[in-house]
């Protein structure tokens, strides 16, 4: 499941993924509010916070991931990747040069400098 983070700064996007995230999440989640920031004409700054909660991606929820690079490079400002599962910090920092934005990962503990950090993403 994926959930919108709330009481953020102005201009940043979070959002929180437990248990098994599906395709059906982004698609009723995550997307429209990407999307509405696009139709803005307003950066992408993202906040995705990855708890110890999290037991799974199903291949389509990995697929619509994979698809948010289909959007236009100059909406990305910065994505802060908050996580404790150090295999999937890991994965980012290999492909995070792939990435249309500047990408950093946080660990859990530190959710509130990502949020700082995303916020400040022009």
């Amino acid at each position: 499941m994926i959930e919108a983070i709330e009481n953020l700064p102005d201009g940043t996007l979070g959002f929180r993924a437990t248990g098994t995230v599906t395709a059906q999440d982004y698609r009723d989640v995550l997307d429209p509010a990407i999307d509405a920031k696009i139709a803005a004409d307003e950066k992408v700054n993202l906040v995705y916070v990855l708890g110890d909660d999290l037991s799974r991606y199903t291949a389509g929820a990995l697929w619509q991931d994979a698809e948010l690079e289909s959007r236009p490079r100059r909406s990305w400002g910065r994505i802060g990747l908050v996580t404790d599962h150090e295999w999937i910090g890991k994965a980012i920092h290999l492909i995070s040069f792939l990435m249309p934005c500047e990408v950093r990962s946080f660990a859990l503990a530190d959710e509130l400098a990502a949020i700082e950090w995303v916020s400040q993403g022009k």
